[in-house]
């Protein structure tokens, strides 16, 4: 459905420093870093698309969007957890603790936290609990 999605950072470094073991612990794989432009992008393995990939903003405006999210897919409960506490170790803020969200349906177990930028960001499982 989506060829790659874009977030911006004011401070690539630090948003470096914060996906990268995010993405790794969602087992998406950096494919390129560029901190001459500077950007990074990341996709599934073996997959050619989507892309995740954060950067400087190529108007140099504001960095981050207000009311837009992107949102991860966890294999599991335990990896949506791990997620949102590796996200608040790394200048992450919380936007939501990891729980269920009935509301949504009856599976839905997600957790909601802003990058150092302000981007919104979820990891979700979909999966009833084994």
């Amino acid at each position: 459905m989506f060829s790659h999605v874009f977030v911006g950072t004011a401070d690539f470094d630090r948003s470096l420093a914060f996906y990268e073991p995010l993405m790794s612990l969602l087992a998406i794989a950096q494919r390129f870093c560029d901190r001459s432009r500077p950007w990074a992008g990341w996709q599934l393995p073996g997959q050619p698309r989507p892309l995740f990939l954060v950067g400087a903003p190529f108007e140099g405006e504001h960095a981050a969007g207000n009311g837009q999210m992107t949102a991860f897919l966890a294999p599991d409960r335990a990896t949506v957890d791990r997620a949102h506490a590796l996200a608040l170790a790394h200048g992450g803020s919380c936007a939501g603790a990891p729980g269920l969200r009935p509301d949504y349906h009856a599976n839905y177990y997600g957790a909601y936290f802003r990058d150092p930028d302000g981007n919104k960001l979820c990891v979700v499982c979909h999966e009833a609990r084994p």
